[in-house]
């Protein structure tokens, strides 16, 4: 299978890849924004298209050839101002979504953000973030496309743990647990392989569980 990963070139974008360029199942194509990052790819054996979530639907299809599975990492980034947060994280959200439904692909794994479908738990400096993620997620719940949200708490550029804590449907505050950016990729990998998460979203934190144990007792 072709798996299209929006925001390769981000950090757990770029665990993804790699993690995914080892598997027998999987072929990743990395969907990135720049042609040096393209470059970046392809030193490594490993294909990547141009695309960037401010263009059009249309545009946007074009990476799309071939792919049976989407999986969105990006994300506007942290020194970016609220505008680019709505355009990328929710506006260029939807419009892959609309694309892939186009394009009659019916996968799609969403990385989101840790309780960002509780709108009472969500910090004050960061509710625009949260509100595009919030509302990206709700679109693609409300898609016709075999969905996954992942909600990871908060990132660490640590080595995998392997283990995880999976929640759902968190009602009261609490702050957010951490999670390797490398253990997301390889939960990701384990989802796509995994039918016990078709339709599903739940937070993920690191935790006592084996990522595959966790994701069957969805």
């Amino acid at each position: 299978m072709n798996v299209l990963v929006v925001g390769a070139n981000g950090q757990i974008g770029t665990h993804l890849v790699e993690k995914l360029n080892v598997t027998e199942s999987y072929k990743p194509v990395a969907f990135v924004r720049k042609e040096e990052q393209v470059a970046k790819f392809e030193d490594k054996g490993i294909e990547a298209r141009l695309g960037n979530l401010e263009s059009s639907v249309t545009d946007i299809k074009k990476s799309m050839k071939d792919i049976d599975v989407i999986v969105f990492t990006a994300g506007s980034g942290g020194n970016t101002g609220t505008d680019k947060t709505m355009l990328i994280d929710l506006d260029g959200a939807v419009k892959v979504m609309e694309a892939a439904e186009d394009m009659n692909i019916k996968r799609f794994v969403m990385v989101s953000a840790f309780q960002a479908d509780v709108r009472e738990n969500w910090s004050e400096e960061m509710k625009p973030y949260f509100a595009a993620k919030h509302y990206a997620d709700k679109f693609l719940m409300n898609s016709d496309l075999n969905y996954t949200i992942v909600r990871p708490g908060m990132l660490e550029n640590k080595p995998a743990i392997g283990k995880v804590s999976l929640t759902r449907a968190l009602t009261e505050a609490t702050d957010p647990m951490t999670i390797p950016r490398e253990d997301v990729a390889q939960l990701i990998v384990a989802v796509l392989e995994n039918d016990h998460t078709y339709l599903q979203s739940f937070d993920v934190t690191t935790g006592d569980k084996e990522i595959e144990e966790a994701l069957n007792e969805l």
